[in-house]
């Protein structure tokens, strides 16, 4: 008669995904470094990449970032980990990111050497630097403050990869949709202009945080994840608020950038 490894399971709850387990699963035993490690050197071998999955992402990410969390579950269960492990996203964001901000730089008549500064300034800075910062801070919040006791740690790698997920959509708001009306009205000043500039920003933010809250809520081993979205009656007010005074954010983004670069 066949017999069945009666092993203990780890005890934190059930993940809400609907797909089951494999046989051969087990809970994950590399480390950090190593994972890194793995990520980092699948990053210039572009023949292993799965560029039309991360395009496809992305495109799901506007209209049901549900999916797309979905396949991090399915990652926990075949390859024990929830962050990617293929780059390709980031990859196709950075490239994104870079021709975005060369059409936003020539938009707003920069210098070929300003243009440089200005795209270095943005990958490096905006994207990379701030993306570190704000995964290692929610990466500790999570773990300091929403695990559930006796529950495994939230991997940073995954802290990231919500971080750029939430990303993508404010990028593609404020760099390509706002840059298309920017010659023809939001360079305007005026009620119109600083409507429309401001309901980007609003837009951007909320997708932010609710992008955000769907990766946090995504793992079985945190609570109270709802907190991502507090800050939204807060965001409202603010949006009003800038609108009352005619504060168009687009042209104090412009300002900024032109002031970063000189």
């Amino acid at each position: 008669m066949m017999k069945y490894s009666t092993s203990p399971t780890p005890n934190y709850p059930r993940s809400t995904s609907p797909l089951p387990a494999p046989a051969n699963y087990q809970p994950t035993t590399a480390s950090a470094a190593v994972k890194r490690y793995k990520y980092l050197r699948r990053l210039f071998k572009f023949n292993q990449m799965d560029f039309e999955f991360a395009a496809w992402q992305m495109v799901y990410l506007f209209v049901s970032p549900q999916k797309v969390f979905r396949n991090f579950n399915y990652r926990k269960h075949t390859k024990s980990q929830f962050a990617r492990d293929d780059p390709a996203f980031l990859v196709l964001l950075s490239v994104f990111l870079f021709l975005s901000s060369v059409c936003f730089a020539l938009k707003l008549g920069l210098t070929w050497s300003q243009l440089s500064l200005f795209v270095l300034f943005v990958v490096f800075v905006d994207f990379i630097g701030a993306g570190i910062l704000v995964s290692t801070i929610f990466w500790y919040v999570s773990n300091r403050y929403l695990r559930r006791e006796s529950s495994p740690d939230v991997e940073w790698g995954y802290a990231f990869d919500v971080h750029i997920n939430a990303f993508f959509p404010p990028l593609s708001l404020l760099h390509c949709f706002q840059i298309l009306l920017f010659s023809n009205l939001l360079v305007h000043s005026g009620f119109l202009s600083c409507f429309v500039s401001n309901s980007f920003w609003l837009a951007s933010i909320v997708y932010y945080l609710y992008i955000s809250f769907l990766g946090y809520s995504n793992l079985p081993m945190l609570q109270n994840t709802r907190i991502f979205l507090l800050p939204l009656p807060l965001l409202f007010l603010a949006y009003l608020g800038t609108l009352a005074a005619g504060w168009n954010l687009s042209h104090m983004l412009m300002d900024f950038y032109h002031y970063r670069v000189l």
